[in-house]
């Protein structure tokens, strides 16, 4: 069944443009809780994100460090120049089918919440059982699947990365490079201790100054393009010939798949590290309840967003190759930007660099944070979490403060006791499989909805090939963690290469157990139904709470 948005619904405080024009959206009845859609938008700080500010949610969260660090280990592992670009550009395109998908299903259903939303209208029954398998998923390993900023040799870093360990990296990432560039070797508490500070500052900005942090993060936004921009024109002019430093600027490109892996492991490995590169294009689908006008703006701000990425990183990568040749790119390590930088400007730019990765990091700390609060914050509108009313709240000024302690709490503990090195890997590693599987479920729901509500409005309406690749990609990164690595090994030796998979897999298997007990099980053997109402905050936030109400009372 499709509902549809009031024409005059109100989801703001500010007049005129409190009506949010869902241009024909459908608002589909997915079945959990009992919230309507104006029910679900209401409360927090209405809409104030217009296009620019969306779009730069998006650009700010794909643009991290992995641009000025990856494409060293993708050549290293292709072998050419050629090749290297080819999967930089077949991860655009995985990306652009990834976004499609989403926004068919974000302009079907635009409110907050993202792959939690669409899994609901998808996958009806067992009634709560996706919710529950999602939460467990964003909660339990809402600490792990961060891209590591210490060497990492992992053969299939996987780009479904969770949030806080992403917050948690951010902030060490931030430390590391600060120090680097104030010419000091600290000790691994010292940068502990920076980042503890960095993760409480974006935290309070985010929960006392909410606006403070949108215009920071659209600061940092346009510091990491302005940053892009750089490294590209300058190597427009190392290919114009420019700079005494590099000889032959056109050497990489003359013979461009030389050398290239003739095997499948090296290209599946590179592929993940590009995908990784790309994350974030559907961060604005998180907060569609504080988006103006949503429908319209997503269909903008998301292929905008993501094409300004896209653009910047292959012209990225064209000026590394001009100033170095495959072999130099290969050997930086995770330092290509700064080799760049110091072969072209001298070794006063890489630590001018330093500072400006780690601006880029604080950036993404901002802009993550942002976002998985609003997330954390409608699971608790479900009441699949204990204490939903308090996790749900928007006390004091209108930002979602509990959903930013839910997104804190596993951050912090990440930074301050999880020990560097293998430990730490497998920690990452860990939630990137699960991440798959529900990205794997939300484009099959795509066709599932498609099946089960074809009359229903869509503003946004993808190819079916288009998400049918998608899905084969999304396929592809469910099988290959389990591909055999050169020499049998991964980046947590001894641990088996394939063990992070199982457990993830595991997790979710408990994920279904725990539903099974708390929704079937226990009601059964209590003789009681789960009856949800719906609570109204004062802030107007509408929280669905259950209670339990005797089966006797309930046939009476």
């Amino acid at each position: 069944m499709a509902t549809y948005p009031s024409e005059k619904q109100n989801t703001s405080d500010d007049g005129a443009e409190a009506q949010a024009s869902h241009h024909g959206a459908a608002v589909l009845d997915d079945g959990v809780g009992n919230l309507t859609f104006d029910q679900y938008t209401t409360g927090g700080m209405g809409r104030h994100l217009g296009i620019t500010s969306t779009t730069f949610l998006i650009v700010g969260r794909i643009i991290g460090t992995g641009i000025f660090s990856t494409p060293s280990a993708i050549v290293a592992g292709v072998g050419s120049v050629g090749a290297s670009l080819l999967l930089w550009v077949l991860g655009l395109l995985l990306s652009v089918c990834g976004l499609c998908v989403w926004l068919e299903l974000a302009c079907m259903i635009p409110r907050s919440g993202g792959e939690k939303v669409y899994l609901e209208a998808a996958y009806r029954r067992p009634r709560m059982l996706i919710t529950t398998v999602f939460a467990v998923q964003a909660v339990a390993l809402g600490f792990t699947g961060m891209p590591t900023p210490f060497p990492n040799p992992n053969p299939n870093p996987n780009p479904h990365t969770s949030s806080n360990v992403m917050i948690a990296s951010g902030c060490i990432i931030f430390a590391s490079n600060i120090l680097v560039a104030a010419g000091r070797v600290a000790t691994e508490w010292e940068k502990r201790g920076i980042a503890i500070a960095v993760i409480v500052a974006v935290t309070l900005v985010h929960t006392f100054f909410p606006k403070v942090g949108v215009h920071g993060m659209n600061f940092f936004t346009v510091l990491k393009v302005a940053l892009l921009l750089f490294i590209v024109v300058t190597g427009w002019v190392v290919l114009g010939g420019g700079v005494a430093g590099v000889a032959d600027p056109h050497a990489s490109f003359r013979d461009a798949f030389a050398d290239s892996a003739r095997s499948g492991n090296p290209y599946a490995t590179a592929l993940f590290k590009v995908l990784n590169s790309y994350a974030g294009w559907s961060n604005a689908m998180y907060v569609l309840n504080e988006v103006k006008d949503p429908v319209r703006t997503i269909k903008i701000a998301g292929p905008l967003g993501l094409s300004i990425c896209g653009v910047l990183y292959l012209l990225a990568n064209v000026a590394y190759f001009a100033a170095a040749t495959p072999a130099e790119v290969a050997a930086s390590g995770t330092t290509v930007a700064a080799y760049f930088m110091g072969k072209v400007f001298g070794l006063a730019a890489k630590r001018a660099l330093s500072v400006l990765v780690a601006l880029s990091a604080l950036g993404n700390v901002m802009t993550v944070t942002f976002a998985q609060a609003r997330v954390n914050q409608e699971l608790a509108k479900e009441g699949v979490i204990p204490f939903p009313r308090f996790w749900a709240s928007n006390w004091p000024l209108g930002s979602p403060s509990a959903g930013l302690i839910l997104h804190f709490i596993p951050s912090f503990i990440v930074i301050v006791a999880i020990p560097f090195g293998n430990a730490y890997n497998f920690i990452l590693d860990l939630e990137g499989y699960p991440g798959s599987v529900i990205n794997f479920l939300v484009v099959t729901g795509l066709f599932l909805l498609r099946r089960s509500e074809p009359d229903a409005p869509r503003p946004f309406r993808v190819w079916w090939p288009v998400a049918g690749f998608f899905m084969l990609g999304q396929a592809f990164q469910l099988v290959a963690p389990f591909l055999r690595p050169p020499g049998g090994k991964g980046d947590t030796p001894p641990l088996p290469y394939w063990l992070y998979c199982v457990v993830g897999i595991a997790i979710l298997v408990a994920s279904v157990v725990y539903w099974f007990v708390c929704w079937v099980a226990a009601p059964r053997i209590g003789k009681y139904e789960l009856v949800p109402e719906n609570e109204p905050l004062a802030d107007g936030t509408n929280v669905v709470v259950y209670h339990r109400v005797p089966r006797e009372f309930q046939d009476s």
